[in-house]
């Protein structure tokens, strides 16, 4: 019996009719179980992010197009460097009223921020991994995981007032991924009977929204729908642990990591919870867990005290004088983890190509010059290529300070999303940048 990736369930709910994407079945996958039928594999994206920015004089690649060399700052990419596209001279469009707040809201939202007050903000749109999220994060257990090499309150928004919290330890992520609920290929599921009284309660719940709509204001009824998004994403997941797992070549199941990663005289190990996270999140992709991430190095203002330097982060961005060589050596300590990264995702064999060639990880920060807060010349590094629709290998430097919403833009199609644009007044676009699109 042969399906296709396209298949729906349909039937009827409380007198509705309704539709049900099914999860990465053997009958869709080729002999192999390593790709969908018609040769595509399924497509994933991620943010990977860090605090305070870089110094764009030691960041900016030399040379355009495939004829490009690394710079300092982007050195620890040289053996991704096929692998990835810089894209440098964007700048984001949607105001500066926040340090270290605004450049998130625009890079992420393409949207201003709604200010709250002092320091205290929040996105008026949601964030791109959210985006796309609702549309190719429906099939999976997890409709998008967060995580951070530290505690904190990450940037990804459902909208206004709505943050996905990321989890900050390794062992917890792994337990929360991998624990209960999780079947390897080849193995039986173990339905949990909790499972059939919880789907129970939330079908009663469901037959009572046509009574309660025909009572609602429009206002009423759009907080309702909000509201009833998450619960359609728990029936998902609750259908998703019932079902038999794909035959995914390269799913297994990683290592636990640590229960603790302790100070190093005072000082936190953040490669090492770096990388315990990155080796988790990569078997939660080729397991097909979740097709959406966000993965946050460090924070906004973060003041992390890295191994050998004599102030925090963000205070160094500000008190080091001259060419500032300890804030260069922070911003090259941070590309080498996400070099380790992004060749954990290339070590994934996928039928003939990777993990990471089915992926499109936007890398970036939360200003471009952390000294003086610049959202021009702003810092992205783009690494896979979605399954053949993005260029790699190569540097694009804007001429002229173009919109950052139009890289953003260019992923969400990528993505296979049909959007015709992105962004909110000043942020706002309607073409994509077609230099980085194969």
């Amino acid at each position: 019996m042969k399906l296709s990736r396209r298949t729906l369930l349909r039937g009827a709910l409380g007198g509705a009719a309704v539709s049900i994407g099914l999860p990465a079945l053997e009958c869709m996958m080729n002999r192999h179980g390593t790709a969908y039928a018609n040769g595509t594999l399924p497509k994933r994206f991620g943010v990977w992010f860090w605090g305070n920015g870089v110094i764009p004089t030691h960041w900016n690649p030399t040379g355009e197009g495939t004829e490009w060399a690394l710079s300092d700052q982007l050195s620890p990419l040289e053996n991704v460097k096929d692998d990835i596209t810089v894209v440098s001279g964007m700048s984001v469009k949607t105001g500066n009223a926040i340090p270290h707040g605004s450049g998130p809201g625009g890079i992420f939202s393409g949207a201003p921020l709604i200010l709250r007050g002092g320091e205290e903000y929040t996105f008026s749109a949601p964030s791109i991994d959210q985006v796309i999220a609702q549309q190719i994060g429906q099939d999976t257990r997890f409709r998008s995981l967060e995580l951070g090499a530290k505690p904190g309150p990450g940037l990804s928004f459902n909208g206004p007032n709505s943050k996905n919290p990321p989890e900050s330890s390794p062992r917890r992520f792994f337990d929360r991924v991998f624990g209960g609920g999780f079947t390897l290929p080849g193995d039986d599921p173990t339905p949990d009977p909790r499972l059939r009284l919880r789907r129970s309660v939330l079908d009663a719940v469901v037959t009572d929204i046509g009574r309660l709509n025909g009572k609602l204001s429009m206002h009423d009824k759009q907080r309702l729908d909000q509201h009833l998004t998450g619960i359609r994403d728990l029936e998902r997941r609750l259908v998703r642990l019932e079902e038999n797992p794909p035959s995914l070549e390269s799913c297994a199941l990683p290592d636990a990591p640590a229960e603790e990663f302790p100070d190093v005289d005072g000082r936190p190990p953040m490669p090492e919870i770096a990388r315990a996270m990155a080796d988790v999140l990569a078997l939660a992709l080729a397991c097909d867990q979740t097709r959406v991430f966000s993965f946050w190095f460090t924070y906004p203002v973060n003041n992390v005290l890295f191994p050998g330097m004599p102030a925090g982060h963000h205070r160094l961005t500000h008190d080091e004088p001259g060419d500032q060589p300890q804030v260069n050596s922070i911003v090259k300590l941070i590309t080498t983890e996400l070099a380790y990264f992004i060749e954990r995702l290339r070590s994934i064999p996928e039928g003939d190509a990777t993990l990471l060639d089915s992926c499109a990880v936007l890398a970036t920060s939360d200003t471009s010059f952390g000294r003086n807060h610049s959202l021009d010349d702003y810092p992205i590094v783009i690494a896979g290529n979605a399954c053949g629709a993005l260029k790699r290998g190569i540097h694009y430097r804007s001429p002229s300070g173009e919109n950052v919403s139009m890289v953003l833009l260019s992923l969400i199609r990528a993505m296979g999303i049909p959007a015709a644009d992105f962004g909110a007044e000043a942020g706002y676009v309607d073409r994509s940048l077609g230099a980085i699109e194969a």
